[in-house]
């Protein structure tokens, strides 16, 4: 087998059992953002680096939610130079809590949060302040990996510890999942196919849930589809009170 086809077969294996393993966790932390729909709050997501792309995906994707905001990792995505900064910044203790407190999100609202290792302040720090407004949080992480790390944090919590619902990537320790020959680094990270598809995984449940309730959730369509920006442009007026990244 190539390496390219060893990459396919790890990614399809471990989405697999990411689709097993976690899909009573998932339907509870569908639960929990249901809830807060239904009861008027806001959606919020957050992660650092290459974390961060699982909350772009959730965010103006045709097929998506509309309802669901990104908190900006401002210093830790990869529109930053140098693209070290986004290690040394998700470092820095009491950023998280900065973040969030700055931002829109109020009691009674939810919040995801993505890390692979869940072992950095940002997170750790967002996670503790989100239980002290009354958030509840949905995190997305690797037990593998965060099990195999130590966490930077004084309080010695890593995400795992500290979210009222967890999912679990799947990604194995250190990410990489590939083996060559010769080369002692494995290469080909999974946690963002995995990521990915846990969030639109999630997102399809949170929708589903609300039909069956009788509400009519706002969904992204195409703009590039026919009818698309119109009826984007009257489904986000409807709903700019819980929307804060227009």
């Amino acid at each position: 087998m190539t390496s390219a086809g060893e990459y396919f077969q790890q990614a399809i294996r471990t989405l697999e059992q990411v689709e097993h393993s976690q899909a009573k966790v998932i339907q509870a932390a569908a639960d929990l953002l249901v809830e807060a729909i239904t009861g008027g709050k806001s959606l919020f997501s957050f992660g650092a680096s290459h974390s961060f792309i699982i909350t772009e995906e959730m965010v103006y994707r045709s097929g998506g939610l509309m309802l669901i905001n990104p908190i900006y990792p401002h210093g830790m995505n990869l529109a930053v130079h140098p693209l070290t900064m986004t290690s040394r910044l998700e470092r820095i203790a009491g950023l998280g809590r900065e973040l969030l407190a700055a931002s829109p999100a109020r009691s009674g609202d939810s919040l995801i949060i993505t890390s692979t290792s869940g072992r950095n302040h940002v997170v750790i720090d967002m996670a503790l302040q989100a239980t002290t407004m009354g958030i509840k949080t949905i995190g997305i992480t690797s037990r593998a990996y965060s099990q195999g790390v130590a966490s930077r944090h004084p309080s010695g919590k890593k995400l795992a510890d500290l979210c009222d619902v967890v999912i679990d990537n799947g990604a194995p320790h250190g990410d990489a999942a590939v083996s060559i020959p010769g080369l002692p680094q494995k290469v080909g990270p999974l946690s963002t196919i995995t990521g990915c598809a846990i969030a639109n995984a999630l997102v399809c449940e949170v929708i589903a849930k609300l039909v069956k309730a009788g509400i009519q959730p706002p969904i992204f369509m195409s703009a590039n589809r026919e009818g698309g920006d119109d009826w984007n442009a009257q489904r986000l007026a409807e709903n700019k009170d819980r929307i804060f990244y227009l």
